[in-house]
């Protein structure tokens, strides 16, 4: 990428997942003037093999797809492409969604009402490293991080796990068979088996059992 002159912003990529085609459309065209938009997809393995490919500054994430939406795409990227930043914007403002996907590592998240302008300005600031939540989203997640009874204090034995392990522990969990871990989660069986021995292994447990009275005792389910 051609580095750019004194006194000059450097262009940032930006790469769009949503499921909506004309959606995606319109923000290509309303932050051409701001952005180099490199790529788009419309599901998560889509979205995954793309943004590999093309490790833009800045995703702009849907939060829900048909396929498993915002937090399957983070939880595919975020330990292979740690440099990408993910700035949710989805037409949702519920909270359970917001504070998941900042769980998952998004860098911000905004609706779908927000203008052209202040889009790439909440952009510029991802890439950045800033944090960046529409208004009335900041509240929730003050509250998820600081004061919510629910949100667990360290714990050395989760913070081993990976992300893809904890969702395939979450998973086994609530009863899903390894062929319905695959399926939900776009991977292997075998990568499953591969996760769940990881899992055992490192919390020292024999069988999905235990793990799942584990996971039930830490509100992971």
């Amino acid at each position: 990428m051609t580095e750019p002159v004194a006194g000059e912003t450097r262009r940032l990529t930006v790469f769009l997942v949503d499921d909506h085609a004309m959606f995606r459309a319109g923000v290509r065209a309303e932050l051409g003037a701001h952005v180099d938009v490199i790529g788009e997809a419309s599901s998560v393995a889509e979205a995954v093999a793309r943004i590999a490919a093309t490790t833009p500054d800045v995703v702009l994430l849907d939060v829900h797809m048909p396929d498993g939406g915002g937090r399957a795409v983070l939880d595919a990227m975020r330990r292979t492409h740690p440099q990408v930043k993910f700035l949710a914007l989805s037409v949702s403002d519920a909270a359970e969604d917001v504070i998941g996907l900042i769980r998952a590592g998004a860098r911000g998240y905004v609706t779908k009402t927000i203008s052209p302008d202040e889009l790439a300005a909440a952009i510029r600031r991802v890439a950045d490293g800033d944090a960046v939540f529409s208004p009335r989203l900041a509240g929730f997640v003050l509250d998820a991080f600081a004061s919510r009874p629910d949100v667990p204090v360290a714990d050395p034995e989760l913070d081993q796990l990976t992300n893809r392990e904890r969702e395939v522990l979450r998973l086994l969990a609530r009863g899903y068979a390894y062929k319905e871990i695959a399926k939900e989660l776009f991977i292997s069986i075998k990568t499953v088996e591969t996760h769940v021995s990881n899992v055992l292994r490192k919390l020292q447990m024999s069988n999905r059992y235990e793990l799942s009275r584990w996971a039930a005792d830490r509100r992971l389910v």
